[in-house]
């Protein structure tokens, strides 16, 4: 099995050099769209299948599943302060050292609940916003990066399927219902 293919089960991210007005709103669509997905692909998992790997030496779905949320509140914030403030460097986590902290082994229904909240919210804001504001950017000091809120957002739209897929690529291989 190839490992980059169990990384990557749509492929890898890549901006776009240009972004369109369209490809904005269905970027928002698969935010808004992806608490009630990934539900319903968990819904009725035993806990075995919970703390499944969804790859060799990759997280379990409940890491995934906790993971969002974490990753998409840091994303909210970080849209927030970009249409709020001017020179917004942004702050990294480690999220793979989060995902050894206790809060990951709960039930995945806290953060569905808590990705439903986020994500209403987000949406809400990222529906409010007009074409300029998608070109307000932020640093990434990590990624030693600039990044447009268009990027980003495509990016995050990414990382909604992204994971999605994680889950839905493990289901099939395991013929799990």
């Amino acid at each position: 099995m190839d490992i980059e293919k169990l990384k990557f089960p749509i492929g890898e991210f890549s901006p776009l050099e240009t972004y369109t007005n369209e490809q904005i709103h269905l970027y928002i669509d698969d935010i808004e769209k992806l608490p009630l997905q990934l539900k319903k692909e968990v819904e009725g998992f035993t806990d075995n299948q919970l703390d499944t790997p969804y790859r060799p030496g990759g997280w379990t779905i409940r890491q995934v599943v906790h993971h969002i949320p974490d990753s998409h509140m840091n994303a909210h914030i970080r849209f927030k302060l970009t249409l709020t403030e001017e020179n917004v460097e942004i702050r990294p986590y480690y999220e793979d050292r989060w995902a050894e902290l206790s809060d990951y082994k709960m039930s995945p229904d806290v953060s569905l609940n808590l990705l439903e909240g986020i994500h209403k919210r987000w949406v809400n804001v990222l529906r409010s916003m007009n074409p300029e504001d998608f070109s307000k950017k932020y640093t990434h000091p990590e990624y030693k990066k600039v990044f447009q809120l268009k990027e980003a957002l495509h990016m995050y739209s990414w990382h909604c399927r992204h994971h999605l897929a994680h889950i839905t690529e493990l289901k099939k291989r395991m013929n799990w219902k």
